[in-house]
């Protein structure tokens, strides 16, 4: 904002006539002596576009009227700063000086090069006084102006309650947002919680047996699953699968194919037959457009035979350490959940002392380098065989650990999951 010059004063350029005076609506009544003596009592100034006239705060008691150009009246500075008025040719401010020793209420500034005709307090007061309809016209002036100032300031200030009010709405659509957010969180974690309590934590002891697993799900909950079911004589039901999708409906899916899968195993079916059944019940239950893949053994750690079927699933690798060799469990299988009739293979095969089944989902083999390259089933094979020497637990450990190193930072796209067995012999 412009500041006035260093002694405050503007040079005065002309005198002023009685008629140029007469020509100011304020003072187009005057009498002839009056405008005679109005014209004595003014001195004409010029202001250039930008400069102070009157100054927020300051004291003084001219009263202005514009004879060329346009000033504004504005309160405060910088961004609070509030345009009050403008007054153009003919109109005149400062007048609140004239009735009351009170500091400047606002500040007034030329927006253009600007002629003013400036009277003193006491001059127009003598002059005002010896032509009263001329003071009762100025009062008139003045109340209009309080009023249009007032009217001014009120809509300013319903624009900045208005502005107010629509910002604590937007405040408190925020903090419900926020707490909807922390409260399906706090549900997401309960349901992560929820899933990985269904997940067997502890195995059954099974002499010449160890287990292990671990799963990482992509998202709070995922849709892969593994179990070890006792049941009975040293035998055990084996089960890894891996539901369509991820998240929370995968989470959801899961939890009934898992229920169904174990109590088809928990009977004694074989495995063909429970993953058969298995595939019945998910169709009568459910008309979700998922499906799921699974690989179905039972164990019998006395006989030393590990008899399986699989439904679409990855195919499984046995790890023989004593033939130093890594071989895929194959057998034909359709998914679950998706036709009512499917064909499955049932196969055996017996082991060796020291034997590894490793059981994945295709998390493993999908996950990708920053470069976009998957890890693969070949990778995981030669990652099995340089652990072979290695238990259940710290095979699962290596795995998890290989992956996450060739994916870097890349993002995980899809559910994780390795149980590992380890039949030490009879």
């Amino acid at each position: 904002m412009a500041t006035p010059s260093a002694n405050g004063k503007k040079r005065a350029i002309s005198r002023v006539t009685p008629e140029l005076l007469r020509s100011l609506p304020l003072f187009r009544e005057a009498e002839p002596q009056i405008a005679k003596a109005l014209a004595d009592a003014a001195t004409q100034r010029t202001y250039r576009a930008g400069q102070v006239i009157l100054e927020e705060g300051s004291h003084g008691r001219e009263m202005y009227a514009v004879l060329r150009g346009v000033v504004e009246v504005v309160k405060g500075q910088g961004p609070a700063e509030v345009v009050l008025a403008r007054r153009g040719p003919g109109e005149f401010f400062g007048e609140m000086g004239l009735f009351e020793a009170t500091p400047r209420f606002a500040t007034v500034r030329a927006l253009e090069p600007t002629v003013l005709l400036e009277f003193s307090e006491r001059e127009l007061q003598n002059v005002l006084l010896g032509q009263p309809l001329l003071l009762l016209q100025a009062i008139r002036v003045l109340i209009h102006r309080l009023r249009q100032s007032d009217l001014h300031m009120i809509a300013d200030l319903q624009q900045k309650n208005q502005e107010l009010a629509r910002a604590y709405r937007e405040l408190q659509e925020a903090q419900t947002g926020l707490l909807e957010k922390e409260r399906l969180e706090r549900e997401m974690e309960l349901a992560r919680d929820l899933q990985q309590s269904i997940l067997p934590r502890t195995f059954p002891r099974i002499p010449g047996v160890t287990f292990a697993a671990r799963s990482q799900p992509a998202r709070q909950v995922g849709g892969d699953f593994y179990d070890v079911i006792a049941l009975g004589q040293q035998r055990v039901g084996l089960v890894i699968a891996d539901v369509s999708d991820k998240g929370f409906p995968a989470a959801l899916y899961m939890g009934l194919a898992r229920s169904v899968v174990h109590t088809e195993v928990k009977r004694g079916s074989s495995p063909r037959q429970a993953l058969l059944n298995a595939n019945r019940l998910l169709l009568e239950m459910s008309q979700a457009d998922m499906f799921v893949t699974a690989f179905c053994a039972v164990l019998d750690a006395a006989q030393g035979t590990l008899r399986y079927a699989r439904a679409g699933h990855d195919l499984p690798f046995l790890v023989r350490p004593l033939r130093e060799e890594c071989v895929e469990l194959a057998a034909q299988g359709t998914a679950l959940g998706v036709l009512e009739h499917i064909q499955l293979e049932e196969a055996e095969v017996r082991l060796h002392p020291n034997d590894l089944l490793v059981l994945y989902t295709d998390g493993i083999t999908d996950a990708t380098s920053p470069q976009g390259e998957f890890y693969g089933a070949e990778r995981l094979r030669n990652a099995l065989r340089c652990a072979a020497s290695v238990g259940a637990e710290e095979l699962c450990d290596s795995v998890f650990e290989q992956v996450a190193a060739f994916q870097q930072e890349s993002t995980q796209y899809d559910d994780m999951a390795v149980l590992a067995v380890k039949w030490i012999g009879p």
